[in-house]
């Protein structure tokens, strides 16, 4: 079920001017992380998205961002740094089997999956580790292009979360991707 992963050398065409203002992360982020939170988002890349975590999360709180290529890592660093918010993100190297998250149990309040899960050798295993590192009540918002991510590998992913314990809500309309959230019961 594991796809290719993007190459490192992809990170900064990824962060393209017209692709930001075509999903405007602010807008997509905003319903749900706000200040103070604690965000973990694996796959960011070079930061499409980290930085305006880091923005919306503020001094009192934190994003922590994994990633299997030390290449993106270090991108992403160097652009924080730029942005001058490199003191809000935490940078993870992962291994290709396990996010290496354990130490976060029941510490999440959000968890941004975007473009990622269907790069993962298995998003049953990615789903239970998410599960477990997520607050009760948290949320995941996850986001696969659809010109990736047929309809029917979406729902397979969707059926993992489920199978995780997590419970789907509606997504936000974000063109030329497929979404759902996805929350942590409260009990």
């Amino acid at each position: 079920m594991a796809r290719c992963v993007c190459p490192w050398w992809m990170g900064p065409l990824l962060l393209n001017p017209l692709r930001r203002w075509r999903l405007r992360p602010e807008r997509l982020l905003g319903p749900w992380v706000h200040e103070g939170m604690t965000v973990l988002e694996p796959g960011p890349g070079m930061g499409f998205c980290t930085v305006t975590l880091a923005h919306i999360v503020g001094l009192s709180g934190r994003v922590i961002a994994i990633d299997i290529q030390p290449r993106m890592l270090d991108g992403l660093r160097k652009r924080l740094a730029r942005k001058g918010v490199l003191d809000r993100v935490e940078t993870r190297l992962a291994m290709r089997e396990s996010l290496g998250i354990a130490d976060l149990a029941g510490s999440v309040d959000f968890v941004l999956a975007f473009a990622m899960v269907h790069e993962t050798p298995s998003a049953e295993k990615f789903f239970r580790e998410t599960a477990v590192v997520m607050k009760p009540g948290a949320s995941l918002l996850l986001v696969e292009p659809m010109g990736h991510i047929s309809a029917e590998f979406f729902t397979t992913e969707v059926e993992a979360a489920r199978a995780a314990g997590l419970v789907e809500a509606e997504g936000p309309d974000i063109p030329g991707n497929r979404t759902a959230i996805l929350r942590k019961p409260l009990g």
